[in-house]
This record gives structure tokens, C-alpha cells and sequence, in this order.
């Protein structure tokens, strides 16, 4: 693979986020939507959808009679996911190419989803609000955030190679992935953000996963995912970053994918 920086990948790095898909976002997202409990008519909000993992199954428990509107800014994600719904004859997908802060709708949802898209957000309470408004009273919020440990010694070894290579590097700012990603791990941490917005009834579970990864699956890891955020933008120092980052990683690399799938509920009324 060629390495190469998020900002100038002709596809905005939706081919490597996709290449994780079999591996790591499809089973979350079934495990997202089984928690979701999605029924036959429902009306399922997908927030930042990516490539699908959670539409595809919401709408093929939905069904005709249901609709599923998957919402990511990211165009390139969202045409993948059009591509596998067409070719799974799925017609009751909305692809909107839109802020999920901005999205509005003519009719509450009873249930929305996000498989790891409330980090990636630069106002994590602004979408988390954003949902609450969206939803039924007693509708439901599944969502997967990265469990206490996940991501180590992956996410150490790429910033050390950052840093090694960039010593001007920037930590980890208020509203990053980073930053997002830390506020969220943990048990305590997921429930207590999701009650102060409002949400009752939570309950989390944990999801074990281990996915191994050889030096192109690792590379696309970064370059699919929010640690795009986090790599120099300059080719050269990139390149080099990348050599040092996979030497260190080593062969046989299993990454640490342990995630927490939390369900809360909209406040009924009365």
C-alpha cells in the first residue's frame, strides 16, 4: 500500500475504512443494532452510518414498511453503503451527505444507532442533544464506543511514531478523536455522558474482540479511522512515520478491539 495522508486520499479514506469491515465494524454493528432491538416499520437513524455496518442490518430488520436514514458527512462512505444496498435490493435507505448536528426530519425515530461515530464528532454533546431531539418518547439509542484498554498498544506505538518523526506534534485537543475517545471510555464514563444528556434506562455491555492485522489491514486502520486525525500531513515525514509505526507494531499484531454497546432511552412522557 502507498502510504499516504487522509487530506489528499482520493477517496477521503473510505476504501480503508471499508477494508476493516469483515473484520471489526460489521460485527459491531450487528451487535449494535441486535441491542437497538429494531423492528418490523421502525423508523432508524444511523448517525455517521461510514459504510454501513449498522444500516444494512437495521434495514433489513426494518423492512419494506420501515426506513432507515443513514447520515455521515463523508460522501465517499455513504456511496459504499448505497453500492451494498442496491446490491442487496434494499429501497428503504436515505443517504444523506450532511452534519448529523444539522439533521432534521418530518417524523421522530424509534431507535437511532452509531457504531464509534460519536467521537468523531467535534461537538459530541451537540449530537448527542441532536439525537435525543430526533427521537420518540421511549424510543432508543444504541451506540459502540471503544472499552477501557481497547486500541493498545495500536494507538501508543502510532503516536510515538508521530512524535518521533514530527516533534512538533500536537497532543490530543478538546473536541479530537483522541480527546472524544477518552471521555467516553469506560463504563461509568459512557453512562454518566448519556444520563447528563438526558437519556434514562442505560445499560451497557461488553463486546470482547480480537482482530488480527498484517501491515496493510493496520496501515488502513489509521487511515480509515479517526487516528487520520492524528497523522503529519507532510508525504515525506508521513512515509516515515509509517515505516517506524509497522516495524514496531511487528507481524502478528492482534489488535485490542473491546468495545462497550450502551442502550438508553428517551424520557417518556407522563
Amino acid at each position: 500500500m502507498t502510504a499516504r495522508h487522509a487530506s489528499i486520499a482520493p477517496d477521503d479514506g473510505a476504501e480503508d475504512f471499508d477494508r476493516l469491515a469483515p473484520a471489526l465494524w460489521n460485527t459491531v454493528g450487528n451487535a449494535v443494532v441486535a441491542a437497538a432491538d429494531v423492528l418490523v416499520g421502525e423508523r432508524v437513524l444511523d448517525v455517521y452510518a461510514g459504510t454501513g455496518s449498522a444500516t444494512i442490518p437495521a434495514a433489513q430488520l426494518a423492512g419494506p414498511d420501515g426506513r432507515v436514514d443513514a447520515v455521515d458527512p463523508a460522501v465517499p462512505l455513504l456511496d459504499l453503503t448505497r453500492d451494498k444496498a442496491g446490491a442487496m435490493g434494499l429501497e428503504n435507505i436515505g443517504f444523506n451527505a450532511q452534519d448529523p448536528r444539522e439533521w432534521h426530519t418530518d417524523a421522530p425515530y424509534d431507535a437511532a444507532l452509531s457504531c464509534y461515530g460519536l467521537c468523531l464528532s467535534p461537538d459530541m454533546s451537540a449530537v448527542t442533544l441532536r439525537v435525543l431531539s430526533l427521537l420518540r418518547p421511549g424510543g432508543r439509542f444504541a451506540l459502540s464506543v471503544w472499552d477501557e484498554g481497547a486500541l493498545e498498544p495500536f494507538e501508543t506505538k502510532l503516536l510515538g511514531a508521530c512524535e518521533a518523526e514530527s516533534p512538533d506534534h500536537a497532543p490530543a485537543a478538546p473536541g479530537s478523536f483522541l480527546a472524544n475517545r477518552r471521555e467516553l471510555t469506560g463504563e461509568g464514563r459512557l453512562t454518566a455522558w448519556l444520563e447528563r444528556h438526558g437519556f434514562a434506562s442505560v445499560t451497557v455491555e461488553k463486546l470482547a474482540l480480537a482482530v488480527p492485522l498484517d501491515a496493510d489491514m493496520a496501515w488502513s486502520l489509521v487511515l480509515g479511522s479517526g487516528f487520520r486525525s492524528v497523522i503529519p500531513e507532510d508525504p515525506a515525514v508521513l512515509d516515515r512515520v509509517r515505516t517506524r509505526f509497522l516495524r514496531e507494531l511487528g507481524t502478528g499484531f492482534i489488535l485490542n478491539a473491546d468495545t462497550l454497546i450502551a442502550v438508553a432511552g428517551h424520557p417518556e412522557i407522563g
